[in-house]
């Protein structure tokens, strides 16, 4: 069926979707039940459970005021369970399609190949879904479902070289070793050839410095640079070399954005979605913390600033709930697809309660929307942050 011809997607039917999406219960539940016990095995203990089968974990927002996310710290998304087996050895590349030399790749292989690293802040394309107005449904996302690394592997360039790109070949449908759930379709993404072909998209077996571990992708996973997190398959273990977009389920129907503004809550028809690609521009405020008590006097509001492909050219905060605006500094290094330490010193001379927000802006001239596009799989929020702090004596 072609793109024009699919039907309108109804509230019923997105519910549906969400549902399929998640492959359980506590995805498809709007607000779903507390899990927060549950740990995950590796993870760090405070981190919340928001799905277990696949594991779904969120960061709390206290862990991240690093530039680079601790592995045990780092969010967990998966769309189906982890694999059983993760082990390097034995594990296989599949590299099929429009090549000259169709191969069977071991990590041992791929780790002859000239190696690269690239730090990348990732981000669930759902992150702070949990905000929208009216509701849709999905893993009820809040802030932490975020995380900076440092990935290291080898260039997806230089594997294609070596297999031989035949002639008017558009895209990489790549697949991992996950398997579905129920009747759940299986995930498979498709990646531009540009983009699959940048230098800064990596096959990585290392995430900061560290193999990566199995709930990470172990032992190979797909680095796609400044794109949503889901294009960063995990237990990869095909890539298929095509001249044409994949029709499956993922590519088709799933992790679609309206290609216009769309009234909250209505139907979105098919021929106006596109695949979702890069981040928008965004920033969390990691000190102080949100209901924080602080003394009067000086304090510093920082945080993380981000924008995908592009830059951090800026951030201003407020601590009037947005009424004024003043510019923080940004600190720290500028690097490629990370996000950028932002800072600004305020005084609080008296008791109140205070509403402090933060709004970034890229190299594109971008700025955070005081109100997000709404759309039907609740995607790319990024209002202003926003915490509320008590200045007590």
């Amino acid at each position: 069926m072609s793109p024009t011809a699919r039907p309108a997607l109804s509230r019923r039917d997105v519910l549906a979707l969400a549902a399929e999406l998640g492959a359980g219960a506590a995805v498809a539940a709007l607000w779903p039940a507390d899990l927060s016990a549950q740990a995950l095995a590796g993870k760090h203990p405070q981190l919340k459970a928001l799905s277990t089968r696949p594991p779904d974990y969120e960061t709390p927002v206290a862990l991240l005021d690093a530039l680079l996310t601790p592995v045990d710290a780092f969010y967990v998304r998966c769309h189906m369970p982890v694999p059983a087996n993760t082990a390097e050895a034995g594990w296989s590349l599949a590299i099929d399609g429009e090549v000259a030399s169709p191969a069977a790749l071991s990590v041992a292989d791929l780790r002859r190949l000239p190696q690269a690293s690239v730090t990348v802040t990732l981000e669930c394309a759902g992150n702070g879904r949990a905000f929208f107005d009216p509701p849709v449904a999905g893993i009820q996302w809040k802030k932490g479902a975020v995380g900076t690394a440092k990935w290291t592997g080898v260039r997806v360039a230089d594997v294609l070289k070596q297999a031989g790109i035949k002639p008017g070949a558009t895209h990489l449908w790549v697949a991992g070793a996950d398997r579905p759930l129920g009747t759940q379709p299986p995930f498979v993404r498709q990646v531009p050839i540009a983009k699959a072909l940048h230098a800064d998209t990596i096959i990585a077996w290392a995430m900061n410095d560290q193999p990566i571990s199995a709930a990470h992708g172990a032992p190979l996973r797909l680095v796609v640079p400044g794109w949503e997190g889901a294009y960063a398959i995990k237990w990869l273990n095909k890539i298929t070399v095509a001249t044409k977009e994949h029709d499956g389920f993922w590519v088709a129907t799933g992790y679609r954005y309206p290609t216009k503004r769309v009234a909250p809550g209505a139907a979105v028809d098919a021929k106006d979605m596109a695949p979702l690609t890069g981040l928008v521009v965004k920033s969390l405020i990691t000190t102080p913390l949100d209901g924080a008590t602080v003394a009067p006097g000086r304090i510093t509001v920082g945080g993380f600033a981000w924008a995908g492909e592009l830059d951090v050219v800026g951030v201003d905060v407020s601590i009037d709930n947005g009424a004024t605006w003043r510019p923080a500094r940004l600190t720290g290094p500028l690097v490629n697809y990370a996000w950028r330490r932002f800072e600004i010193a305020v005084d609080l001379p008296k008791q109140e309660t205070l509403t402090i927000l933060s709004r970034a802006s890229d190299t594109r001239g971008n700025v955070q929307p005081m109100v997000p596009q709404w759309n039907p799989s609740g995607y790319l929020w990024n209002a202003p942050d926003q915490i509320r702090i008590e200045v007590k004596a």
